[in-house]
């Protein structure tokens, strides 16, 4: 099991301003170990925002983010899969070399490494397929697959099943379980409830770039505290 270096994640006062417009507010926030923590919240509420600046595609305009204290963390074991990843115009296993070489592993260890990978998300004699010839599901379980390359501390997921049937979500929530279950540290966003409830050791409820709960699943979604965050749950629009 990994033990995450990483650990516990900070983000103190974070906020992110473009345009005069605040997608990130003085988010107050601390992740750590154990099962996945799950983002929440309606369209446009700052969920892929938090992710994209906790793996340092956004720069803060304001406020930290520590990573086990300290302040600069180079993020080489950590990775983000996007809601929509954008496969290579190459085989399978061509996608998957890329992303080992990438991440610094030898070539003698790089086909051992394809195969435990392909294993680990079920696409075990896919290796000849064009990725860009797979199905909206094989896609994201090839993008877990590529993210995992690096050996990662910590999996950033935007809305990893957005857009997939029942058969596809569930794959990939079982692939998500398993990657929880090696110690890999899960913070991901959905805008699906019932895949809160289902992954969620916690839950952060968020909505025009700050946050309104956060806490046990349990507690954000069947005793939530504030009004609108009673609102959100109850299938109602936040304004």
């Amino acid at each position: 099991m990994t033990v995450s270096k990483d650990l516990p994640i900070v983000f103190g006062g974070l906020g992110v301003h473009r345009g005069g417009t605040a997608m990130l507010d003085d988010v107050h926030l601390v992740i750590d170990a154990g099962p996945p923590t799950v983002l929440i919240g309606p369209n446009g509420s700052g969920k892929t925002t938090l992710l994209r600046t906790a793996m340092g595609l956004v720069r803060p305009s304001v406020g930290s983010i520590t990573w086990a204290g300290r302040a600069e963390s180079p993020p080489l074991r950590r990775a983000l899969v996007f809601q929509r990843p954008v496969m290579l115009r190459r085989s399978v296993e061509d996608n998957l070399r890329f992303a080992l070489a990438t991440a610094g592993v030898p070539r003698e260890r790089r086909a051992p490494r394809v195969a435990e990978l392909l294993a680990l998300v079920g696409l075990e004699g896919f290796e000849r397929r064009p990725a860009r010839r797979m199905s909206g599901g094989e896609r994201q379980r090839l993008a877990l697959a590529r993210a995992m390359a690096r050996d990662p501390q910590v999996l950033l997921l935007d809305e990893p099943t957005a857009s997939l049937d029942p058969a596809a979500t569930l794959a990939i929530e079982e692939l998500i379980r398993g990657v929880s279950a090696r110690g890999v540290k899960i913070v991901m966003a959905t805008h699906d409830l019932g895949e809160a409830a289902r992954l969620g050791g916690d839950v952060v409820l968020m909505h025009r770039g700050t946050i309104l709960e956060s806490g046990p699943a349990a507690d954000v979604l069947h005793r939530p505290a504030s009004e609108q965050a009673r609102r959100f749950i109850a299938g109602q629009l936040l304004l």
